[in-house]
């Protein structure tokens, strides 16, 4: 059994959770300053999203020294009394560990950077440029940023490969040399006492033959297309290689996996238990959509969608029906998505609710909770004030688009705002103060200033807060932390399992709609003689038992 099955990880992005010394910017001794808060909300292990010296081209994912602090967040004084304060309260912490790529500053790459015959040279992935087909890129294989995965390096006229940003050169993992440097600095790290590493892109650090190329494209276009550099067999040898040697240092690490395209098939190799690999995985394959119907046509990327329940349904069945000894993690927004009540919740009329709700429907399945910083007060996505608060270049070109077709510029940017990558990334809301107690000072994205939807708000008990804190309580119970998992079919209108454990049993129903909804005959049949455990409206407000307001979550339990 898994020792990681009834704990609960809380995602920090660090720049935007507080601010200790009114920079603007959030920081370690401000993260240090909320242990207490999270400890009360039920958090087990904290993931830092990099926090690494870096140029910051793309928020900290372009590291350009590994063992080095960025000064934006602190000092190594300011880490190590985080991992001391953290274990005092019993709670444990990973880094953020970039595997596949270094920011272009880093020194491995300055050097390679100095010549064909430089040492470090064969640190990162090149093509030798020809003369006589001097403009021809090396292969026709896109950027997930866009564009071409190479870039021309002035010296010699090289090409060097990017899957990423053309600031972020991919590692050579092929090169033992990169294998025993990436081993040495994240052993450095479990040494200084963290508890783990979320491994970021870790999927990518095996490439096809560049001399493949993506069949149809006309000359000078490229194509994203991941079988040629992701989930290629030699990932789950280097994977193996590197958890195994954690483990001689720190026998209990805690490997979180972002495996943001892997199948549920994929995610049980991932996860094996019986061999060195990662305790849990990301994989952003959960949520299934489907384009909603409005009046004003739109382009296709800011065209409003909704959860396809029924292929969401289908896809949690499979990652729930892995194995016994395997923990998926149960989540619904990170920083790289929209916020939940924003992307799949009723943010008007029904955030409490649809906030409780949706929380009620995952973290009670068989896994291991995600927590997305202020998820738990119902944070909804960052506003943009104006399209330069993002960097975001797909998000500036709809908007320009938008603009270009008679869109007022009020009304774009109210429309790209949800897409920018920006959206999540508002600083935490502790209470209704002109900068929500984030910091003294304006924070360097923004921040959602709201009265209710903020720590200090919330200190009672029919708010988010206190029902995420009674929600993962009960998460932590052996019944929903090891009892087996069986959906219930149902319309998509609601989204019904049970859990099992030897003769305890409990039935969750979540009423993913805005309307009060009377249970099918078939699920009242199952409630039986079993006791209402919690819900996420005032006990008093319930008409019946078998009457579920608008977007109602009720767990029933049978000892």
């Amino acid at each position: 059994m898994s020792k990681w099955q009834n704990k609960v990880i809380y995602q920090i992005y660090p720049k935007s959770f507080q601010d200790s010394n009114q920079d603007g910017v959030g920081d370690i001794p401000g993260i240090i300053r909320r242990l207490d808060y999270l400890k009360n909300l039920g958090v087990d292990i904290i993931w830092l999203n990099p926090i690494f010296l870096s140029p910051q081209v793309d928020n900290g994912y372009d590291i350009s020294d590994y063992y080095q602090i960025d000064p934006i967040f602190g000092s190594m004084e300011d880490v190590e009394h985080l991992i001391k304060e953290v274990h005092q309260r019993g709670m444990k912490l990973i880094f953020d560990l970039v595997l596949n790529h270094t920011s272009d500053q880093h020194p491995w790459f300055q050097e390679a950077l100095k010549g064909r015959d430089n040492p470090y040279r064969d640190f990162y992935l090149w093509e030798t440029s020809h003369k006589d087909r001097e403009e021809i890129l090396p292969n026709n294989w896109g950027s997930f940023f866009g564009g071409s995965v190479w870039e021309k390096e002035p010296k010699t006229g090289d090409y060097y490969f990017h899957l990423f940003a053309k600031e972020m050169p991919d590692l050579n993992w092929e090169n033992p040399k990169v294998r025993q440097a990436m081993l040495e600095l994240s052993c450095f790290w479990l040494k200084k006492g963290i508890d783990g590493f979320r491994l970021d892109a870790f999927i990518h650090m095996g490439k096809a033959d560049f001399s493949k190329q993506i069949p149809g494209l006309l000359t000078g276009e490229v194509a994203v297309k991941e079988e040629f550099y992701a989930h290629r067999p030699e990932v789950f040898v280097y994977l193996e290689e590197l958890i195994t040697k954690w483990k001689k240092i720190k026998p209990d690490v805690f490997i979180l996996g972002e495996a943001a395209s892997a199948t549920a098939d994929l995610g049980k190799t991932y996860m094996d238990p019986n061999r060195p690999s990662c305790d849990s995985i990301v994989s952003f394959r959960y949520f299934k959509e489907k384009p909603q119907k409005i009046k004003e046509e739109l382009p296709e990327e800011l065209t409003p969608k909704k959860l396809d329940v029924s292929a969401f349904k289908q896809e949690m069945e499979q990652w729930q029906q892995l194995g016994p000894d395997i923990y998926p993690t149960l989540y619904w927004n990170n920083h790289d998505m929209e916020r939940l009540v924003s992307r799949f919740g009723q943010v008007e009329e029904y955030r409490q609710e649809s906030s409780t709700c949706l929380a009620t429907l995952m973290y009670l399945q068989k896994g291991i909770p995600v927590i997305y910083y202020g998820e738990e007060i119902g944070m909804k996505n960052l506003m943009l004030t104006q399209i330069t608060d993002t960097k975001d270049q797909q998000v500036r070109q709809l908007f320009d688009q938008l603009v270009a077709h008679g869109y007022s510029k009020e009304t774009a940017l109210r429309l790209v705002s949800h897409k920018s990558r920006e959206a999540s990334r508002g600083s935490m809301q502790w209470d209704s103060s002109k900068y929500a107690g984030f910091s003294e000072v304006a924070p360097w994205l923004g921040v959602n200033q709201e009265t209710i939807y903020n720590v200090v708000d919330q200190q009672e008990s029919a708010s988010i807060l206190a029902y995420y804190q009674r929600l993962l309580q009960l998460k932590k119970t052996a019944l929903f932390s090891q009892g087996r998992y069986h959906l219930i079919p149902t319309s998509d209108d609601w989204y019904i399992y049970r859990r099992e454990l030897e003769n305890k049993q409990a039935v969750v129903i979540c009423n993913l709609t805005e309307q009060q909804q009377l249970l099918p005959e078939s699920i009242q049949h199952k409630l039986g003689n079993m006791s209402l455990e919690l819900t996420n409206y005032p006990k008093e407000m319930i008409a019946s038992k078998y009457l579920v307001p608008p977007y109602g979550a009720m767990i029933y339990l049978k000892e």
